[in-house]
């Protein structure tokens, strides 16, 4: 969204209410009841509705149920806060632009994240597609690099990561437990249609997807890079471009890490489009458990 028709959305209070309120229900309706689906319900003068059934009497907000709906913010500081986070400040740097505190910025952007994580639903990949795995965490410390237990694959403290990217399509990422042939071979098959033809490197954990119904074609990357059309270029610029958003945040922990890679699967998947207002539809869908 452009800044001129963003600075129109949040003028007044009032503005980013009724710009809240089409996103979320489009028709010029009233909404039903979150609770019993009642359909006439009537609205307050603080822009909120009420169910007219004695038995329920639900008071209901633009934002109530949603994951923005978590968040107290006023409906404005809201949209503010997902502008910011559309153009990546750091929610310290969120906080001090809206004037809010930063642990309230850091949640709005948490809430972000888990929306981004609830609809990141694995699509099943029909057309060529590239498999890579990488390792995320921090640079080994000078003292460390000659311990055999800090080198190579199983180094304690990285974070594996596994990723196939659909050519001239979508990126997907998941943080695996590791690296094994059974690892990369199930979420394969949960990810990938049968029959596909399938590029790796020549790490032997991809051993087994011919045995699964895949074609698989191989890249050296100790002879070169790419082979004509097998090579997996188009999942190493993804691995960079997510390394190089993790550099930005100075560390994450493992804890929030896949909140973390899930957003950046989506900006990537989504770096075409308006990622404003598909960051508002997330932000204003209904909470999992409702």
């Amino acid at each position: 969204m452009r800044v001129r028709e963003f600075l129109t959305m949040v003028r007044t209070p009032a503005a980013a209410w009724r710009a809240l309120r089409q996103r979320r229900w489009p028709t010029r309706r009233m909404p039903a009841c979150l609770v019993c689906g009642a359909r006439h319900t009537y609205r307050l003068r603080e822009g909120r509705w009420r169910c007219p059934r004695r038995a329920c009497s639900y008071t209901f907000g633009v934002r109530t149920g949603t994951w923005a709906g978590l968040s107290r913010v006023p409906d404005d500081t809201w949209l503010w806060l997902v502008k910011l986070f559309e153009l990546e400040l750091t929610a310290r740097q969120a906080a001090v632009q809206t004037g809010v505190s930063y642990p309230t910025a850091l949640k709005a952007f948490t809430l972000l994240r888990r929306a981004i994580l609830a609809e990141a639903e694995p699509e099943l990949l029909r057309r060529e597609v590239e498999a890579d795995e990488s390792y995320f965490g921090p640079r080994r410390p000078p003292r460390s690099r000659g311990d055999p237990r800090n080198r190579g694959r199983s180094a304690p403290h990285k974070t594996p990561v596994f990723g196939i990217l659909e050519r001239h399509g979508r990126v997907q990422v998941s943080v695996v437990p590791d690296c094994s042939a059974e690892t990369l071979r199930d979420r394969t098959l949960r990810w990938v249609k049968r029959g596909t033809l399938v590029y790796t490197d020549q790490w032997s954990g991809y051993d087994t997807l011919t045995f699964c119904g895949y074609r698989h074609l191989r890249v050296n990357h100790a002879r070169h890079f790419s082979r004509g059309k097998v090579h997996i270029n188009g999942l190493e610029g993804f691995w960079s471009y997510a390394k190089t958003k993790f550099v930005k945040h100075h560390g994450v922990s493992p804890a929030r890490f896949p909140l973390y890679l899930y957003e950046w699967q989506f900006r990537y998947n989504h770096r075409q489009e308006n990622l404003f207002d598909l960051l508002l539809a997330q932000s204003l869908r209904a909470l999992p458990n409702l």
